[in-house]
């Protein structure tokens, strides 16, 4: 597929996206950017969510990485459905009864300015890596198939994808965001199943054939019971994915900052609950996509594209959509489910980094209200090029699959939330406020080093994603530590 067709197609695309900001943005009230009004449908914001849960990651990386890993990812998968299950029924009474705008707030209600603070800027640096993540993957498609061609830096295609963002974000916020989202999922999804009915077409295999096949079945295990010390064992999955879809989703400023916009907490447990079901189904269909593009290019004799020496499973799937011999449909929904799978978090972890910035470091809502929408306006662009710089800099430092990087990094990132949290609503001790920095710097220095020497001070032991319990569990201790004697 030309590359002038591919920008042709991205073009038309985002016209579609700036009339909807156009549509949801007229107000351009902090009181819209933030909140939405609280008039958003839970339906509509469930079905976002999908697109903003997934990202460009999933709809490249996930299948990417069957190869390496088969199906061991629905065991991560399943343990995120008992993680939505906490959040609707632990978390999302505590932020509605509290009326909060940032969900950090709740640190501040309950521990002190400093634990504000810490939880804000942990998420800050979470999001933006995760953001920067998702947005360095399509960038890099984007590079090596259409602008690699045109000899255009790296950097002018992510200056160029962060603006497209900022372009239709900027005035409307999270209420725009709520509508997009729901349009970029639509195409996501149809992107994905368009692509495997083709496939499927072009093996003449039915969907009976695909379980049945011997190919396919070297690349389907899901459970992975026989070593405790790999990464990849059922109980540490299964564990890990829960506490990352609480520290991710409900600990995490960009999703719920959509929940809040629902009307009333009945209708927000509706949300998280459907989507935790939903994303099981989604996910099983990622992976069989995967399976089938490795066993498409053993058949057909297709390279995996190598950058820098390196072998790039990530880029599988857009070599075959694009450069085989499936046709233009392909190359077309291929295009339209990348760019909307990976704009659909990008452009809301944008919209929450500013709001969480605002609420929660600067104090807008008690800044002068003439100034109040000047600040967010200004915060919204810094962020954009904070974005941009962090991109850049990934093209030269990252080696792994970008879903097993995520996970690593939210892993570090996340766990100080987490442990910050659970202190907060299981115990009812007050803490020396102006030490919590101190002691969530210190969990994550403390998991770092435990990560990376495992297997020669534990046995050959080898972390999973249940880092991220041991390093919540490492700041719930420390927190404990610098608890205040009772009255």
């Amino acid at each position: 597929m030309k590359p002038i067709y591919i920008l042709s197609l991205i073009a038309i695309y985002f016209c579609v996206l700036l009339l909807i900001a156009y549509l949801t943005g007229k107000s351009d009230s902090n009181e819209t950017f933030f909140k939405a009004n609280k008039k958003s449908p839970w339906y509509v914001v469930a079905f976002g969510m999908i697109g903003a849960s997934l990202s460009g990651v999933t709809f490249i990386s996930v299948p990417g990485w069957v190869q390496s890993s088969q199906f061991s990812y629905m065991q991560i998968v399943i343990g995120y459905l008992f993680g939505y299950f906490v959040i609707a029924y632990l978390l999302i009474p505590i932020y509605y009864k509290l009326q909060i705008t940032s969900i950090y707030e709740f640190l501040k209600h309950r521990f002190g300015t400093t634990s504000h603070k810490t939880g804000a800027l942990f998420f800050f640096v979470s999001r933006v890596l995760v953001a920067s993540f998702r947005l360095f993957l399509v960038a890099s498609v984007l590079q090596y198939f259409i602008f690699d061609a045109w000899e255009i830096p790296f950097e002018i295609t992510v200056i160029f994808s962060v603006l497209l963002i900022w372009m239709y974000t900027f005035k409307g916020g999270i209420k725009t965001i709520i509508w997009t989202d729901t349009f970029q999922t639509l195409f996501m999804l149809i992107a994905v199943c368009a692509t495997i009915y083709i496939i499927l077409t072009k093996l003449n295999w039915s969907i009976s054939d695909v379980f049945n096949s011997s190919e396919f079945q070297k690349y389907s295990q899901i459970l992975f019971l026989d070593d405790f010390n790999d990464n990849k064992h059922l109980i540490k999955s299964f564990l890990g994915g829960m506490f990352i879809a609480i520290a991710m989703t409900g600990l995490d400023q960009d999703m719920m900052q959509k929940n809040l916009t629902c009307k009333n907490i009945k209708e927000a447990q509706w949300n998280v609950i459907s989507l935790g079901f939903v994303l099981i189904l989604v996910n099983f269909v990622f992976l069989t996509l995967g399976a089938l593009l490795f066993v498409y290019a053993e058949k057909l004799g297709i390279a995996i594209p190598i950058i820098d020496g390196s072998v790039k499973t990530d880029l599988l799937y857009p070599e075959i959509a694009l450069n085989g011999d499936l046709g233009i449909t392909i190359g077309i929904v291929f295009v339209l489910g990348l760019i909307a799978a990976a704009y659909s978090s990008a452009d809301s972890a944008l919209t929450s980094l500013t709001t969480s910035y605002c609420i929660d470091i600067l104090d807008i809502e008690n800044r002068k209200k003439s100034k109040q929408k000047s600040i967010r306006k200004k915060v919204h662009i810094a962020i954009s090029i904070l974005l941009v710089l962090v991109i850049v800099t990934f093209r030269y430092i990252l080696e792994d699959n970008i879903i097993s990087s995520l996970l690593q990094i939210v892993s570090y990132t996340y766990g100080p939330l987490l442990g910050l949290f659970a202190f907060g609503i299981y115990t009812k001790h007050a803490i020396k406020d102006q030490y919590v920095w101190i002691i969530a710097l210190l969990s994550v220095i403390i998991c770092y080093f435990l990560n990376n020497y495992s297997v020669q001070i534990l046995n050959g032991y080898i972390f999973g994603y249940e880092l991220i319990i041991i390093n919540g569990l490492l700041t719930f201790i420390g927190l404990y530590l610098i608890r205040k004697p009772a009255k």
